[in-house]
């Protein structure tokens, strides 16, 4: 018997399916976007933004702000320490179609830390404040945010931030369970997300080593999040959007993509990458991306090595498409 679909909102946007796309920086571009969104995905972020108005029109900066044929909702994320940068930038991106803003407190680069923005603002909460409040006046569209459980260990301060966001009028707050000192190693915890769950009224997202259905459905249970939000485990696989959401709503495991259906997403992608960035660019930016899709199929590490090294963008796509033809195993009669 199926189970009852829940749905998720964010102010009016009802969002088609509880499992959404990370922001990841040069990973979460607009056709990662477009494709995660067909694919299943209810919702996805943009790479982050900085709120620093003298990086707006770096080619970076124009690039992230992208949104043509995504569906809707557009939400854009944004980094920064300063409150008058972040308002100026939330209000910004709404003129240029953002739909939602989200609010970048989760990111451990050292990049992003050394400027006291992302995971970093957990360690001043009055700043927090500050900021969050800053881009909710700015702006009338709803602002989301993006945190870890602490800065480290001994500092975990998720649930008064999510009280504060609150406050504040955020209207949805993912969690990452793990501090800002444990970047990406180690396991995600859950325990503080449902902590954080079951100290707030807006809907909280949880986010960190979610790499199957089956380990988002004991997530789900286990903290009473809203939804899940899938980073890593979603590079050269977007099928798992898709894959999860059905398994949320029917306990059923949606059957793994065929190794020609592998193949046409990886060559519609690469044709995408090579659209949005011109063709050499887009070739360096596939690379990553076809990686990633050749980790899941047997038997095509040699044909990695050599893709690695092609310069020609047509003769990239042609020999996915040619690999793929020529190594595909034919259906049982």
């Amino acid at each position: 018997m199926d189970q009852p679909t829940h749905h998720l909102q964010i102010g009016t946007h009802q969002l088609a399916t509880r499992c959404l796309v990370a922001p990841m920086a040069g990973v979460t571009d607009q056709p990662f976007r477009w494709l995660c969104k067909k694919l299943g995905a209810g919702y996805a972020v943009s790479e982050m933004v900085s709120a620093d108005p003298r990086l707006r029109n770096t080619r970076k900066s124009r690039l992230r702000r992208q949104h043509d044929r995504e569906p809707a909702p557009i939400a854009v994320q944004i980094a920064g320490a300063d409150a008058d940068f972040l308002a100026e930038a939330a209000q910004y991106n709404v003129a240029h179609g953002a739909q939602i803003i989200d609010i970048n407190m989760g990111c451990p680069a050292k990049k992003v830390c050394k400027k006291a923005a992302g995971s970093a603002l957990l360690g001043n909460e009055a700043l927090v404040e500050k900021l969050l409040n800053a881009v909710t006046t700015a702006v009338e569209i709803p602002v989301t945010l993006k945190i870890r459980t602490g800065t480290d260990e001994d500092n975990i301060n998720a649930v008064r931030i999510a009280k504060l966001a609150e406050t504040a009028g955020i209207q949805m707050l993912t969690v990452h369970g793990r501090t800002r000192k444990q970047l990406y190693k180690g396991q995600a915890e859950y325990n503080t997300i449902a902590e954080v769950v079951s100290s707030v009224n807006i809907p909280v997202i949880a986010n960190g080593d979610i790499n199957s259905p089956q380990t988002a459905a004991r997530v789900l249970q286990y903290t009473g999040a809203a939804g899940v939000m899938i980073g890593r485990a979603g590079q050269g696989n977007p099928w798992i959007y898709a894959q999860i959401d059905h398994y949320l709503n029917t306990g059923q495991e949606l059957p793994l993509p065929d190794r020609s259906e592998i193949g046409e997403t990886l060559l519609k992608h690469v044709k995408l990458l090579h659209e949005f960035y011109g063709e050499q660019q887009g070739l360096r930016v596939a690379r990553k991306h076809i990686g990633w899709y050749l980790d899941t199929v047997a038997g095509s590490n040699q044909f990695k090595r050599t893709l690695m090294r092609i310069g020609c963008p047509n003769q990239q796509l042609h020999l996915i498409s040619q690999w793929f033809a020529d190594s595909a195993i034919p259906s049982a009669a």
